[in-house]
């Protein structure tokens, strides 16, 4: 039986308030506000993008433009282009009641068209993330000549979320959710599952928001020091034990107006699968 729309919406929901619960370094969490935005308005974009995700029957670039549409509506801010781009792709996949979620997911991708890449466009410009400028090819301020992924496909390189459409979402489905099953069996909260998730993503490679904002090298920078708070956390160190130098390096990021984005939004997908996958009928929870 495939799962409902309201049972997809209720997932990606608690995907996204579940990420916001852990204490992620340099990114607004439960814990600390920040980047002049808070908390609060994370969890109504969640509640606001939540239908228009998990929309039945609408196509991917349909689902992405409604949700980014209904954020602004209902916060005024872009709080979440990257989390929906990522999980508009899954929330269609689950639809579809494929034998996994990552084989209908890569369906999905495949049947990405010319008017998927239009309504992404159109919500990209709407957003206006940080960093955004024009692009010799493929540019979000022309109308799409490409398939949305073949859009993505081309941004692979600078951007983590538009590679996850070329990859068939492998970051999320080999780094991410490796990661949230060892924590989950090794930590004494799901909060710090979602923390483990996060800094494995920001240890696994430079984070591409910082990478648009300040450059490679201080990227690489914070890279380095997530990758030590990760082999502190895989040698099962208890991840509350670390809070307090978490919320250390969490303001000193902030003062320096550092956002490691694009892990959080990997983070958010990650969860959102995970929850995916404990909907989908038994013959369909192979990752």
């Amino acid at each position: 039986m495939k799962p409902r729309a309201a049972e997809i919406a209720a997932a990606f929901e608690a995907a996204c308030l579940d990420e916001l619960d852990a204490p992620k370094p340099g990114n607004v969490h439960a814990f600390a506000d920040g980047h002049r935005m808070t908390a609060a308005q994370f969890e109504t974009s969640a509640a606001a993008a939540a239908a228009p995700i998990a929309q039945a029957g609408t196509r991917v670039g349909a689902r992405i433009e409604a949700a980014v549409m209904a954020t602004f509506a209902a916060v005024g801010v872009n709080t979440n282009l990257g989390i929906i781009l990522l999980c508009a792709p899954l929330a269609a996949a689950a639809e579809r009641g494929a034998s996994s979620l990552r084989a209908a997911v890569a369906a999905v991708l495949d049947d990405l068209d010319l008017e998927d890449a239009r309504h992404a466009f159109s919500a990209i410009v709407r957003a206006a993330p940080a960093g955004l400028g024009r692009a010799e090819q493929h540019d979000v301020f022309a109308p799409p000549t490409v398939t949305l992924r073949e859009a993505m496909a081309a941004a692979a390189d600078r951007d983590r979320i538009a590679r996850q459409y070329a990859s068939g979402f492998a970051d999320i489905f080999e780094v991410g959710e490796t990661n949230l099953v060892r924590a989950l069996a090794a930590q004494s909260h799901p909060r710090w599952a979602t923390l483990a998730v996060y800094i494995g993503f920001l240890a696994a490679f430079p984070d591409t928001h910082i990478v648009r904002k300040h450059g490679s090298a201080t990227a690489r920078a914070v890279q380095h020091a997530a990758a030590m708070f990760h082999q502190r956390l895989q040698s099962h160190a208890s991840a509350e034990n670390l809070l307090s130098e978490l919320l250390t390096w969490d303001a000193e990021l902030k003062r320096k107006d550092i956002n490691p984005g694009t892990s959080a939004d990997l983070t958010v997908a990650t969860l959102f699968a995970y929850r995916l996958s404990t909907i989908l009928p038994p013959s369909s929870n192979g990752g």
